[in-house]
């Protein structure tokens, strides 16, 4: 390479799954840190968080906005699509449920909004026409998700978010537990809808897949060996960092492009997460493009 040459790289954003968790206060968090700053505090060491209490239920707008107010302009937030959608209805019949969720506030978020993460149970099998169906019915930018969040049902009326500050591309990620879905017509499913195919260490309980199926790279690390539990070894950090450059500078995706790449640390039942975090984040440091126009 000369000194001419520029090497293209994907923006690569590193942080956690969720943030109140007791285990770290006094560890990660200094004793005595108020809960109400304890996202402040993680904005300050990382670049993006993922929400999960989105996952449970559906948070309001108030609770999006305050959120955004309490992290810095350039940080991203990731957000857990609702189980409603995923282990009760099962993807069956989405489209009043998909427009409550994007009704609830997560819009409110505005241009820090990162990806969708969809992630399905493990008994959840394949079925290739409701996936079809589940794909073709999420938003693909933000002003279809304005559009989508109109229908919400009156259970939302009195508190429904329904404004965009512009229109945006909205990306998705998509992580099954199924065996059944390592199968080369999920791929081809998830590329025509660039929907990313979730890399997760599961400690070997679920597949860990590793196909790059759209425009960026959703990482969540659960473990490596005890699921939730256990810590991540500078080697094993040194390794995901090594994968990491590869999507990112696009050396190790099928079309040779560069590929913005989030991560999450879920490995927080003893408090592992956050210092893995910022462990993985000093390795991913480096120049980048800042990631694609409008996407975070």
């Amino acid at each position: 390479m000369t000194e001419h040459t520029a090497v293209r790289r994907g923006r690569v954003r590193v942080g956690v799954s969720g943030w109140r968790y007791p285990r770290w206060r006094g560890d990660f968090y200094p004793k005595g840190l108020p809960q109400r700053l304890e996202l402040a505090y993680i904005a300050e060491r990382m670049d993006t968080v993922e929400l999960n209490g989105s996952f449970y239920s559906l948070q309001r707008p108030t609770s999006y906005q305050r959120w955004r107010t309490q992290v810095p302009a350039d940080v991203v937030l990731a957000v857990k699509g609702s189980r409603y959608i995923t282990h009760m209805l099962r993807l069956r019949e989405v489209d009043q449920a998909l427009a409550n969720f994007f009704a609830s506030g997560v819009l409110a978020l505005g241009d820090q909004l990162g990806p969708v993460l969809w992630q399905l149970p493990e008994r959840h099998e394949l079925d290739v026409e409701q996936l079809t169906r589940f794909l073709g019915a999420l938003p693909r930018t933000t002003g279809q998700a304005l559009d989508l969040a109109r229908h919400h049902d009156a259970r939302l009326d009195d508190r429904a978010w329904l404004e965009i500050d512009d229109d945006r591309p909205l990306r998705h990620a998509f992580e099954p537990r199924a065996l059944s879905f390592v199968s080369p017509v999920v791929d081809d499913l998830l590329r025509e809808h660039g929907v990313a195919l979730a890399v997760a260490d599961t400690a070997g309980r679920w597949p860990m897949f590793g196909q790059v199926t759209a425009d960026f790279v959703y990482v969540r690390l659960h473990g490596s060996t005890a699921l939730y539990a256990s810590g991540y070894t500078p080697e094993e950090l040194d390794a995901w960092a090594a994968r990491i450059e590869g999507w990112a500078t696009g050396a190790s995706t099928p079309d040779g492009r560069p590929r913005d790449v989030y991560v999450y640390f879920d490995n927080d039942a003893r408090g592992f997460a956050p210092h893995d975090a910022v462990g993985l984040a000093a390795r991913t440091r480096g120049p980048d493009s800042g990631g694609a126009p409008g996407l975070g």
